[in-house]
């Protein structure tokens, strides 16, 4: 299940990630309301449900709620704000949020509010993204390799290997730069003078491998990898 956590406020944001993920979510977390419509605009179906901060830097949550209701995106989303008025819950409701958390509120009642949302939710297909044989369903964060009609092969993953071979089907046969990949899988997690990024190649090749994809990403020398399609 992967959650769009658009909060500014480092502090918050932060304690919000760490509990969404132990409650085995994937969280893409982002402080910025323009940047927020970057994963949205053309890749909402991959998010389970959104969390919007009503006041952020850029667009705001109202104006992230008016513009997915605008096409027609059915992404579940709950508001986070520190406006209790009766007037101001209104305008949330109206411009497309879901439910609406007022600040300061407790972990507990947020998790609940979310699994609520999913349950009201459930008539939406889980969404699914395929690129040759690779089959990544967002339900349930798992990789499969379609064998033959109605036949799937699981390929076991950790959170972090998903992430990244995700974010690879998401670009096939383009240049994913280091640093583009420490910008959506680490952020802040990670230095950048570090050697995650190929180490964790190392360890998504070598599982790949075992599956028959043994140049499904290659690295491109001086620029980052590539996910090919050709070898799907």
């Amino acid at each position: 299940m992967r959650v769009l956590l658009v909060e500014d406020e480092p502090d918050l944001g932060a304690a919000l990630e760490r509990s969404l993920k132990r409650e085995k979510y994937v969280v893409d977390w982002v402080k910025d309301g323009t940047e927020a419509w970057q994963f949205l605009e053309n890749g909402w179906s991959q998010y389970t449900v959104a969390i919007f901060d009503w006041l952020l830097p850029g667009l705001s949550g109202i104006e992230l709620c008016q513009r997915l209701r605008a096409r027609q995106s059915p992404l579940p989303v709950l508001m986070l704000t520190a406006r209790d008025r009766m007037e101001d819950r209104v305008q949330g409701l109206d411009a497309g949020a879901d439910d609406y958390l007022i600040k300061p509120f407790g972990m507990a009642e947020l998790l609940a509010r979310l699994r609520a949302l999913q349950r009201r939710s459930l008539q939406i297909q889980p969404p699914q993204l395929q690129v040759g044989n690779l089959l990544l369903d967002y339900a349930t964060s798992t990789v499969a390799i379609s064998t033959g009609p109605g036949e799937l092969q699981n390929i076991p993953l950790t959170a972090k290997e998903f992430q990244l071979l995700e974010y690879f089907m998401q670009h096939p046969n383009q240049i994913l730069s280091r640093d583009q990949i420490i910008g959506r899988i680490w952020r802040t997690e990670a230095d950048f003078n570090s050697n995650v990024v190929a180490a964790q190649m190392r360890l998504l090749r070598r599982k790949l491998t075992e599956y028959g994809y043994d140049h499904l990403i290659e690295t491109v020398y001086g620029m980052g990898y590539k996910l090919n399609t050709h070898e799907t």
